[in-house]
C-alpha cells in the first residue's frame, strides 16, 4: 500500500519541481529583451551585438539541450538540472560586470548553456517519463504553463527591479532568483523510479538515434520546430525596442512580454488537453497557421498600447502550445526512455531558430532602421511550417508496435 502511494506521488514530485524549474528560468530567459537598450547603451554599441549575444545564448541552449539530455537519461535529471543551475548563476554573475563586448557574448553563451541543464529537455524529458501516456501531454502542457506563468510574474517585475535598481544591480537579483532553483531541482531524480520510464531501455543510444534520423515525421517535426524557436525569440528579443520606436511607454515592453506568458498558460494547458483527444500534427499546423495570420494583421494595425497589448495576448495563447504537442509526438512515435535526447536534438533546431531570429532582428534593423522586413519573415515561415506538419505520422515505430508504452 505505502509502495503504491509513494509511485502514485512520483508525477506529482516531478510536475513539482520541473514547474518550478520552467517557472524561474523562462521568466530569466524572457526578460533579456528588457536588457538590449539599457545595456547597448551602456557599451556604446548598437543593436546587433547585444542580439548576436542573445542569439548565441539561445543558440547554446540548442547546442546543450541534446548534451543535458543524454546525462539526464543516462545519470537522472536532478543532478543534470543542477550543473544547468550553477552555470546559469555564473553567467548571470558575469553579465553584472560586462565592460566590453566580449563580456556581452560571454556572459550570453554561459547563461545559454547553463539554462540547457535547466530548460525543457531535462524537465519535459523528466515528467514524460514520470506521467502515464494517457495524461502525458497534458502533463506536459501544465508544466509549460508554469514556464509561462514565470514569464508573466517575472518579467514585469525585472522591469521594476531595471527602473528601481539600474540594469547592473537587477542583475544581482536575478543571481538570487536562479539559486531557488537548486533547491526543486533534487524532485527530478524521482524521474527515474517510474514505471513508465522503463520503455526501449534495452536500445543503446546509438540505435535511438539511428531510428530517429531515419523517421521522417521526426525529421519534420524538427525542422518545423525551427520556425517556432525563429518567432519567439525574435519576438521577445525585439518587441520591447519595437515598442519603444513606436513611441510607446516602456512599462507597455515589459507588460507585453508579460501577457504573452500568461496567456501562454491557458494555450499551452487547452492545448496540451487538446494533444491527448485530436491529431497532436494537426493541432500544430493549426498553431504556426494562426501564427502567421497574427503576424500578417500586426503589420497592418495601428500600434497602440491597445493593439500590442491585444496581439500579445493572442500570440500568448500560440506562444509554447507548440512544446506539449512536439514533445508528446516524439514521445509516441519512440517511447519515453530516450526522449529527454531525443527532443534535446529537437529543440536544438528550435534553437537555431532562435539564433537567427534574435541575431537577424538585430542585423536588419541597424540596416534598415526597421522590423518591417523581419515581421513578413515570420509570416511566410508560420505559414511553410503548417504545410510542414500535414505529413507527419503519428504512430510507434515498428520496435515499439506491440508495445503498450
Amino acid at each position: 500500500m505505502n509502495e503504491t502511494s509513494n509511485n502514485n506521488l512520483i508525477p506529482l514530485f516531478v510536475i513539482i519541481g520541473g514547474s518550478v524549474l520552467l517557472l524561474i528560468s523562462f521568466g530569466l530567459r524572457h526578460s533579456f529583451g528588457l536588457y538590449l537598450l539599457p545595456i547597448s547603451n551602456f557599451l556604446n554599441t548598437g543593436r546587433e551585438v547585444f542580439s548576436f549575444g542573445a542569439a548565441l545564448q539561445v543558440l547554446m541552449i540548442g547546442i546543450g539541450s541534446p548534451l543535458f539530455g543524454a546525462l539526464s537519461d543516462k545519470y537522472g535529471s536532478g543532478r543534470a538540472s543542477l550543473l544547468g543551475i550553477l552555470l546559469v548563476i555564473l553567467g548571470l554573475y558575469w553579465m553584472v560586470n560586462v565592460e566590453n563586448s566580449f563580456d556581452l557574448i560571454g556572459s550570453h553563451i554561459l547563461f545559454g548553456l547553463g539554462g540547457a541543464g535547466c530548460g525543457t529537455a531535462v524537465v519535459l524529458g523528466a515528467v514524460g517519463r514520470s506521467v502515464k501516456p494517457a495524461n502525458r501531454t497534458l502533463a506536459l502542457g501544465v508544466v509549460m504553463a508554469a514556464g509561462s506563468f514565470g514569464q508573466f510574474i517575472m518579467v514585469p517585475l525585472i522591469g521594476y527591479l531595471i527602473e528601481l535598481f539600474g540594469w547592473s544591480q537587477s542583475l544581482v537579483y536575478l543571481c538570487f532568483f536562479a539559486a531557488i532553483m537548486i533547491i526543486f531541482s533534487f524532485a527530478l531524480n524521482f524521474s527515474g523510479k517510474s514505471e513508465s520510464s522503463k520503455a526501449g531501455s534495452n536500445q543503446s543510444v546509438k540505435e535511438a538515434l539511428k531510428e530517429a534520423f531515419q523517421n521522417k515525421s521526426y525529421n519534420l517535426l524538427t525542422l518545423g520546430f525551427f520556425v517556432c524557436g525563429f518567432h519567439v525569440t525574435f519576438v521577445a528579443v525585439h518587441l520591447p525596442a519595437f515598442i519603444e520606436d513606436e513611441k510607446l511607454p516602456f512599462w507597455v515592453g515589459g507588460w507585453a512580454l508579460a501577457l504573452i506568458g500568461l496567456f501562454n498558460v491557458v494555450g499551452t494547458i487547452y492545448f496540451g488537453y487538446l494533444g491527448d483527444r485530436l491529431s497532436k500534427k494537426n493541432l500544430l499546423a493549426l498553431l504556426y497557421s494562426l501564427r502567421g495570420l497574427l503576424f500578417l494583421i500586426f503589420i497592418f494595425l495601428p500600434k497602440t498600447e491597445l493593439t500590442v497589448l491585444l496581439f500579445s495576448c493572442i500570440l500568448g495563447i500560440l506562444w509554447l502550445s507548440t512544446v506539449p504537442l512536439t514533445s508528446g509526438i516524439i514521445t509516441v512515435v519512440f517511447g519515453p526512455y530516450y526522449m529527454s535526447m531525443l527532443y534535446g536534438i529537437a529543440f536544438f533546431s528550435h534553437q537555431v531558430g532562435s539564433f537567427l531570429g534574435s541575431w537577424l532582428g538585430g542585423r536588419l534593423f541597424d540596416t534598415y532602421a526597421s522590423y518591417d522586413l523581419m515581421w513578413w519573415i515570420c509570416v511566410a515561415l508560420g505559414f511553410l511550417a503548417a504545410f510542414m506538419h500535414m505529413p507527419i505520422k503519428e504512430q510507434a515505430v515498428d520496435r515499439l508496435a506491440v508495445q503498450k508504452i
